[in-house]
């Protein structure tokens, strides 16, 4: 159960194989928790929670709970769960970086990198218990940047779950650019069980349109969403190139 009641509890939608915890196990870990540290996990205290569809892959969308540690203005790194209560499970990484790093990197370094600012300006990722003013002023440190993020276990979802173990390769995941690109029921399913009201945080991020510049990579999968339409703030780099 959450710590913080705002924040309403999100389980992993698979159980992993395997059996259930031995006394040796339980023994290990209240020994764990008495003597040892979590070390640089005490400062992953970040939480976010949006979706990734696999890179080239539009049928492949997962939710993803985003615990992350700040390590400046310019970057963040996140560890990636299927949900967030104890059982969830890990599924993979995200960096993030500000737009001021990502125009830094090499020209072949920048195809992993997916864009942030319809995540942001949709009202889709969000960051649950954080007041309305706090989650603002968080995201507006983000408009602009970008992430790069490896998935390695495909849970799946909570009306389609996937793999019960971390089989196969990992897979680079992209963000949604476009309204129609996220399953619909992926998205009210995520939205209803934990109280989100999106649409009133789609309209009171509009005053961060401002900020939006055009990115690298919002046109990246816009073929493999026939019908999805644009929004205003997210822009292709080259569609505004001569």
């Amino acid at each position: 159960m959450s710590v913080n009641p705002l924040i309403k509890d999100r389980k992993s939608p698979i159980r992993p194989a395997g059996q259930s915890k031995g006394f040796w196990l339980a023994t290990l870990e209240q020994g764990a928790n008495l003597l040892q540290t979590a070390g640089p996990l005490n400062h992953f205290d970040v939480y976010v929670v949006g979706f990734h569809p696999a890179k080239g892959e539009p049928d492949m969308q997962m939710e993803a709970h985003h615990f992350c540690r700040v390590v400046n203005d310019d970057l963040l790194q996140c560890v990636l769960f299927d949900g967030n209560t104890k059982d969830a499970n890990l599924i993979g990484i995200e960096y993030i970086v500000s737009g001021r790093l990502f125009d830094r990197l090499p020209e072949e370094e920048r195809p992993y990198w997916h864009p942030h600012n319809f995540e942001l300006l949709s009202g889709q990722l969000v960051a649950p218990g954080l007041p309305e003013v706090a989650e603002k002023a968080f995201f507006k440190l983000l408009m602009n940047s970008y992430g790069k993020t490896w998935h390695t276990w495909h849970t799946g979802t909570h009306a389609e779950p996937g793999m019960d173990l971390p089989y196969g390769d990992p897979k680079l995941m992209w963000s949604f650019n476009r309204d129609g690109e996220g399953r619909e029921d992926l998205l009210r399913d995520r939205n209803e069980a934990m109280g989100l009201d999106v649409d009133a945080k789609r309209a009171d991020r509009q005053s961060l349109l401002p900020l939006a510049r055009p990115q690298h990579g919002v046109d990246e999968m816009k073929d493999d969403f026939p019908g999805s339409t644009p929004i205003p703030g997210v822009v292709d780099v080259h569609a505004v190139r001569p």
